[in-house]
């Protein structure tokens, strides 16, 4: 996130983390020759805060490293002193519910477009609340979603900060009145959500989700999910599905750390499974929402 003066006045009381200090969220800045700001040169994380405390904070530092890893760079601190940051951050915003955003980038460097050597990396922490009422009111009633071409770059495995077709397709959707846009490849097959995992349901009941690749982001919540279902004794297949098969699909539903497991109920305007949540997406979720508890009191 890169606040230069923002028009908006930030809640009372919203702190921001840059480089090594926490500032008031309108002071927070990075240098107008940031790499992130100039390419898009670095990668970010979105951790949830249920009951405040931080989910999953290990596979998503994992993740972390990884795609720094995957763009040459190293994590800008100990993953111990990491996870102390996002904590401090979200106490310090007084976050029970909602998310925290890192985001880690190459650093500040007069503007070529190849790495310059010896740059320090510019390290961002904010933190936002969550409607939960809202979240859960469309967990009740479930989502729409609408089909777009996928025209992202190859590596969609990496966290990257460059979102624009992402950005795009989202606000698309919403003008069609959907909540998120499904990315679809050459071949038909989706791929995954502007911001989250694409799930159907069989019709013997097993949820069917893409198999990871250089496009297909390894979401936390995806793999929290099939690791939780494999302990409840259900399977999960991991192939590619067409949207022919979806629209025919038991059920459909998305996964996100900010939304957990989020039914979907039309497809480019077509209902699917009779235009309501089914219980397979409902048992998903209260398996994923069970294990939130249990850290939450741990």
């Amino acid at each position: 996130m890169f606040v230069h003066g923002a028009r908006r006045r930030p809640p009372p009381g919203r702190v921001a983390y840059v480089d090594g200090r926490y500032v008031r969220h309108g002071e927070a800045m990075v240098h107008v020759e940031d790499r992130g700001l100039q390419f898009a040169d670095s990668v970010y994380e979105v951790i949830t805060v249920s009951r405040g405390r931080l989910r999953d904070v290990a596979p998503h530092l994992a993740r972390l490293e990884r795609s720094l890893g995957e763009i040459g760079m190293r994590m800008p601190i100990r993953p111990s002193s990491l996870t102390a940051v996002l904590t401090e951050t979200a106490r310090r915003n007084r976050l029970k519910e909602g998310f925290v955003y890192l985001q880690v980038t190459r650093g500040a460097a007069s503007r070529d477009h190849a790495v310059p050597p010896c740059i320090a990396p510019t390290l961002i922490v904010t933190a936002k609340h969550s409607d939960m009422q809202a979240v859960e009111a469309r967990r009740a009633s479930g989502i729409a979603v609408v089909t777009t071409r996928d025209t992202r770059w190859a590596r969609c495995d990496i966290k990257s900060t460059g979102l624009l077709p992402n950005v795009m397709a989202k606000t698309d959707a919403r003008k069609k009145g959907a909540f998120e846009a499904w990315f679809v490849d050459a071949k038909g097959f989706v791929t995954e959500g502007s911001s989250t995992n694409a799930w159907i349901v069989a019709s013997d009941g097993t949820p069917i989700t893409r198999s990871l690749s250089d496009n297909i982001l390894p979401g936390v919540t995806r793999g929290v999910l099939i690791r939780t279902m494999a302990a409840a004794g259900l399977g999960v297949t991991e192939r590619a599905f067409s949207v022919g098969e979806a629209l025919s699909a038991r059920e459909a539903f998305i996964s996100s750390a900010t939304g957990g497991v989020m039914p979907v109920v039309r497809i480019d305007g077509k209902a699917v499974a009779g235009g309501a949540p089914g219980p397979v997406a409902k048992r998903m979720h209260g398996l994923y929402r069970e294990l939130s508890l249990k850290d939450s009191n741990a």
